[in-house]
């Protein structure tokens, strides 16, 4: 395509860099090159393959504002538009200070998208619609892949309002996604919190033929870093009050950031204790009927400068999965 100019989509989710490609102008003269890592997007850029480029934040191997800050020590020219799940006022703040243009939340408004791309003042709209450019190569999407990045963009929706009402930054993971039997959940969790001993909070969800329920755990040593935070001083009954104020914050923020995505209702119940001061061991036994073949999102919360970390976990009955994927497959789609 003549004087196509070389726009790199950076995302490590299949399913972003789908709906991205879907969202560009049809008429607008790109060459578009794919990285689903930090570094694979480096190499590209360095190759001259994104003198524009749609970067995620969250990405294994080098994060968004990783690449964003070897652009600037290698002196290379990219126009940067961030499109990220992750919509805390910090990162928005810190992406722009590395030399980001614009920044765009996730999931992609086609119209947004155009804007900051007309903002970079490096192109405009063709003056006439009559040919469509060539169809791009869209990656191909499963389930998993696609399940992980709702997930991701639940998430950051959750980590805005905690880091607000904790007043930190809030470190974001790459959401885990699998079906486990709850011999593999008791081993995915063990693994996340060696032999801490730990408290849980549950909350069940139900709607639109979809079940499940929110699992949150808290190291018992980290509970006191977070009510420091929030200048409380805790005896036992206001700690319990203060794990079950941050399970509400965090749990229904990720669910109702699912269901908007997914165009259903969830009806949250009330958060219960599963659990206190007991190892995950404890914490499995004591619930073990509660939890067999699960589809499990595990995403981990980690506070900057603070040793202190939550996991969510959001349990899907088996029953749901089917369900579930008739309304992945539609965003798919």
């Amino acid at each position: 395509m003549e004087d196509a100019i070389p726009l790199l989509v950076c995302d490590d989710s299949n399913m972003a860099r789908k709906q991205l490609i879907r969202c560009l102008p049809a008429h607008w003269p790109f060459q578009i090159s794919q990285a689903d890592n930090g570094l694979a997007g480096l190499e590209a850029i360095r190759a001259g393959r994104g003198q524009i480029v749609l970067l995620d934040l969250t990405m294994p191997e080098l994060d968004g504002f990783g690449l964003l800050a070897r652009l600037r020590e290698e002196g290379l020219q990219a126009d940067v538009i961030v499109v990220s799940g992750d919509v805390q006022e910090e990162a928005i703040r810190r992406a722009k200070a590395l030399g980001a243009h614009s920044f765009i939340k996730k999931p992609v408004d086609p119209q947004k998208l155009e804007a900051a791309l007309l903002g970079l003042n490096r192109m405009r709209p063709p003056a006439s619609t009559g040919a469509l450019s060539p169809p791009h190569k869209l990656p191909s999407v499963n389930f998993r892949d696609a399940l992980r990045e709702v997930a991701n963009i639940a998430m950051g929706r959750a980590a805005e309002l905690l880091g607000r009402v904790l007043d930190v930054f809030i470190r974001l993971p790459i959401p885990n996604v699998n079906i486990l039997e709850v011999g593999e959940l008791q081993m995915a969790l063990a693994d996340a919190q060696g032999n801490q001993r730990v408290s849980a909070i549950c909350q069940g969800y139900i709607g639109s033929g979809i079940a499940g329920e929110a699992l949150l755990i808290f190291h018992d040593s980290e509970i006191s870093d977070v009510a420091s935070l929030l200048n409380n001083r805790l005896d036992s009954s206001s700690r319990l009050e203060l794990q079950l104020d941050l399970a509400t914050i965090i749990i229904g923020a990720c669910l109702n950031g699912l269901s908007e995505q997914l165009d259903m209702q969830l009806s949250q119940g009330h958060p219960l204790v599963l659990g206190q001061h007991c190892t995950i061991d404890e914490l499995i036994r004591l619930n073990r009927p509660r939890w067999k073949r699960t589809l499990a999102v595990e995403i981990s919360y980690a506070l900057e400068n603070h040793d202190i970390q939550f996991d969510l976990m959001l349990l899907f009955t088996e029953d749901s999965v089917p369900k579930l994927q008739q309304r992945i497959e539609l965003l798919i789609n």
